[in-house]
């Protein structure tokens, strides 16, 4: 017969085994970038950028077929671009209140991946059509996302904006006429700091299981907020320096030691409650790691040029309210037991070795898949 304990922590392996339907990958799937660009004679051109394994999967769900295991790039990048008439359908442009139907797509893979890029870059489809003379109105729709993303619109005159659209709701009506209205300050940090937040609660997955790792080291205060005090200073550093280009690695390496990050502290907990000053120090370099992910998906985002630093700021205080509201819950989730003499067995063991159990998996997928 198993003991207590290790029936303990075998129902929590147990109940890991879900993780094969997690996704491995740390950031937004989507990663929606769309521009959308007209020309004195009245034609225009907009480009509808994803990440093109997220991108088959959706199409295909549309289109009634299935991604086949192990497809090669070349064959998915093949795929993508016979089902151009499938992602027409998935757009809608309204003109002045008539529909506008783009009248051509073309489908572009993905350059080659660099060394330097924080994350694989992005396929496009190229759509073209024509709308009427002197537009004024514009409301826009794409069907495939739920995350926010920009939608930068240029005119000929070389005047452009970006409109934030909240996934596959509407757009506002968008007046294409005139002066365009340049976002406040204050719009800005409003949407990254959203941004932020959002990353963390409710997509940050990998975020999320990392600061869980922090809060279950100790029943006390004082070392979750040194640890997240720690983590907080060291990411916002690469956050930074990674945004303005003075650092980089590849995302591949970026996202594997996230999730060797979140395996160390959940298999730490199982050793020690006390916090040591080696894991402080790891703690501190799990963060700059972690500013390197924030920074990847802040880049495909992208930053207003004349509102940089105001957007950047805003976007990290949103991940770290996100954080902060992350221990909140985890605190009343487990207030009235934490100083239970069952807390550690029932609650830390469990929950850790769940944990370590993700991350582990994360780190073999992201780095070998």
């Amino acid at each position: 017969m198993l003991s207590r304990r290790a029936r303990t922590v075998q129902a929590a392996v147990i109940a890991c085994l879900a993780v094969g339907t997690l996704p491995a990958g740390a950031h937004d799937l989507e990663r929606t970038q769309v521009t959308l660009t007209f020309a004195a004679d009245g034609t225009f051109l907009l480009d509808i950028a994803n990440d093109p394994n997220w991108l088959l999967l959706r199409l295909e769900s549309f289109a009634g077929g299935l991604v086949p295991a192990g497809i090669t790039a070349e064959a998915r990048d093949r795929r993508l671009a016979d089902l151009s008439s499938t992602f027409i359908d998935r757009v809608v442009l309204f003109v002045d209140g008539t529909e506008i139907r783009p009248a051509a797509a073309e489908y572009i893979p993905p350059r080659a991946q660099l060394a330097t890029d924080a994350l694989p870059p992005l396929a496009t489809f190229r759509l073209r059509g024509r709308v009427p003379t002197n537009a004024r109105i514009l409301r826009w729709l794409y069907g495939l996302v739920i995350d926010p993303y920009p939608l930068t619109i240029r005119r000929s005159d070389g005047q452009s904006k970006i409109e934030w659209i909240q996934g596959s709701n509407w757009s506002d009506t968008i007046d294409l006429s005139g002066q365009f209205r340049q976002a406040t300050r204050f719009e800005i940090a409003r949407e990254y700091l959203h941004l932020g937040y959002t990353h963390i609660l409710p997509k940050g997955l990998d975020h999320i299981l990392f600061v869980l790792g922090l809060f279950l080291l100790s029943v006390r205060l004082r070392p979750i907020l040194i640890q997240v005090t720690t983590f907080t200073l060291a990411h916002s550093i690469t956050l930074g320096l990674t945004m303005y280009g003075i650092v980089s690695l590849p995302s591949r390496v970026v996202e594997s030691l996230i999730a060797l990050s979140i395996a160390y502290v959940a298999i730490e907990n199982l050793m020690t409650s006390e916090l040591k000053p080696w894991r402080l120090a790891l703690v501190f370099l799990f963060g700059l790691l972690h500013g390197m992910g924030f920074a990847g998906v802040l880049s495909d985002l992208g930053l207003p040029r004349g509102a940089f630093l105001t957007a950047l700021l805003s976007f990290n205080v949103g991940v770290e309210a996100g954080q902060l509201t992350v221990i909140a819950l985890a605190t009343l989730a487990v207030v009235w037991y934490r100083h239970q003499p069952w807390y550690h067995r029932r609650i830390v063991v469990p929950a850790s070795v769940c944990i370590a159990v993700i991350g582990v998996y994360w780190t073999f997928v992201r780095a070998f898949a």
